[in-house]
C-alpha cells in the first residue's frame, strides 16, 4: 500500500518568533551580565568582585554562544531540526548560575 505524498510543511510564524524569543532573552541576559559587572565593582575593586564580574561574564559568553548558533539554525531555512538536549541543558544551565550570581551579588 502506498501511503499519499504529505504536504509540505507549512511553519507559519513559528520559526520566527522563536528566533525573536532567542534574541529577547540574549538581550535580557545582556542587561543582567552589565548590571552584574556594574553591582560586582560597585564600592571599590575587590576580587569576589573581580571573580564574579569574570564568571557573570563567561556565563554570557556560552549563553550567547546558544542562542547564536539556535539562530542561525531557525534562519538557516526549512524544517529546523529540535534543540538537542545539549544545547537545552547549557542554556538552562548559564541562566540558572547567572541567577545565582546575581543573588550572590545582592547579598
Amino acid at each position: 500500500m502506498t501511503r499519499p505524498p504529505t504536504p509540505d510543511r507549512d511553519p507559519g510564524l513559528q520559526p520566527e518568533r522563536t528566533r525573536l524569543a532567542w534574541r529577547r532573552t540574549t538581550l535580557s541576559s545582556t542587561v543582567a551580565a552589565v548590571l552584574a559587572a556594574k553591582a560586582a565593582l560597585h564600592g571599590g575593586i575587590r576580587a569576589e568582585g573581580i571573580v564574579i564580574c569574570a564568571l557573570c561574564c563567561a556565563l554570557w559568553l556560552a549563553f550567547l554562544t546558544v542562542a547564536h548558533h539556535r539562530i542561525s539554525t531557525l534562519t538557516a531555512g526549512g524544517t529546523p531540526p529540535p534543540l538537542t538536549p545539549r544545547h537545552a541543558t547549557t542554556a538552562v544551565l548559564c541562566t540558572v548560575a547567572m541567577a545565582v550570581c546575581a543573588a550572590v551579588l545582592v547579598y
